[in-house]
């Protein structure tokens, strides 16, 4: 999919979504404007956050900057709708792809039960070239697809299955956020402005960026105004859709 060629929205059919992504900040870098339209329909969003991002402030301890981290994320989460949010507490930079990470994330999905799994880019990179990706992300995007379809089969992590808890087969699609193979997208030009300002709520980790001259509100316009052209729209975000509701 070229990445002017126009873009197919996504369905907005649902009811419940679980937003699976790495670290604290990740869905704040495009996903949270188009959270902010769904919670605003009425949508239920949960989070569930692998890490807790303590490793990703250069000058702050990750004792220290693991509860900075995890609290910036609730108020950031709250500002888009967003009041459940959860800590795997798996460790930042180091997540590795495999059986251990797809137990944890299926244990999520069959205890929230979503239609919709929204996940980060887990494309080698972010423009299909030369921005490389971070291999945190790419793990935790090949995991959550695998999950979703592990959640729904009761032979598989089978020890899960207890105290009320049962497979769960019900999510139709995957949806990763801002992949350069976006094929679907998302009128966020009217929550837009709520997508920034759970942005700036990382407040702590924007400080650390680079010389502290980021500009959180041009970033994300760098990013949503020509996926609004894409759609007809003046901003949106971009997903890459996997279906589950065709197998």
């Amino acid at each position: 999919m070229a990445m002017t060629e126009p873009l197919e929205p996504v369905t907005e059919d649902w009811q419940r979504a679980l937003a699976i992504v790495a670290h604290p900040d990740d869905l704040e870098f495009g996903a949270a404007a188009a959270i902010a339209r769904w919670t605003g329909q009425g949508k239920q969003v949960v989070y569930c956050l692998v890490t807790s991002g303590e490793a990703g402030i250069d000058g702050m301890a990750p004792p220290q900057a693991r509860e900075v981290r995890e609290q910036e994320q609730r108020d950031s989460a709250a500002l888009v709708g967003v009041d459940t949010v959860e800590f795997l507490g798996l460790p930042d930079g180091v997540l590795e792809y495999g059986v251990a990470l797809r137990r944890e994330l299926a244990a999520v999905v069959r205890r929230h039960r979503p239609e919709i799994v929204i996940t980060n880019n887990f494309r080698e990179t972010w423009d299909g070239a030369l921005a490389l990706n971070q291999a945190d992300h790419i793990a935790v995007g090949r995991a959550t697809l695998d999950a979703v379809r592990d959640a729904g089969n009761r032979w598989i992590f089978p020890e899960q299955l207890t105290d009320g808890v049962a497979p769960w087969g019900g999510v139709r699609q995957v949806w990763a956020a801002s992949s350069p193979r976006s094929a679907h997208g998302v009128d966020t030009t009217e929550t837009f402005d709520k997508g920034v300002a759970s942005l700036l709520a990382h407040e702590a980790y924007l400080t650390g960026l680079g010389d502290g001259s980021f500009d959180a509100e041009e970033f994300l316009e760098g990013g949503a105004r020509p996926v609004g052209t894409r759609l007809g729209v003046r901003y949106g975000t971009s997903f890459e859709v996997f279906h589950f509701d065709l197998w």
